[in-house]
C-alpha cells in the first residue's frame, strides 16, 4: 500500500484529535475512493459525448446559477 501525506490546518487537527475513536486515515482512504469511483463513472457516461469543454461549462453555469435562484427562494 502506497502512504500519502496531507496537510491539514492545525484548528482540524485538534477536534480530530478528540475523536480519536475515529480512524481518520480509513475515512480519507473512503473517501478518496467514493471520488474516483464517481469520475470513473462520469468518464464512462462522457467518454462518446461530443460536447466541447466550453458547452459543458456554459451548462454547468446554467444549472449553478439556477440552483442559486433556488437556494434564495426559501
Amino acid at each position: 500500500m502506497t502512504n500519502v501525506t496531507l496537510a491539514i490546518p492545525e484548528d482540524l487537527h485538534t477536534k480530530m484529535k478528540e475523536h480519536s475513536e475515529i480512524r481518520w486515515s480509513e475515512v480519507v482512504r473512503k473517501t478518496i475512493a467514493e471520488k474516483v469511483e464517481m469520475l470513473e463513472a462520469m468518464d464512462t457516461l462522457t467518454k462518446k459525448s461530443k460536447l466541447t469543454k466550453k458547452d459543458v461549462e456554459e451548462i454547468a453555469h446554467k444549472i449553478n446559477k439556477e440552483v442559486f435562484h433556488e437556494m434564495n427562494k426559501r
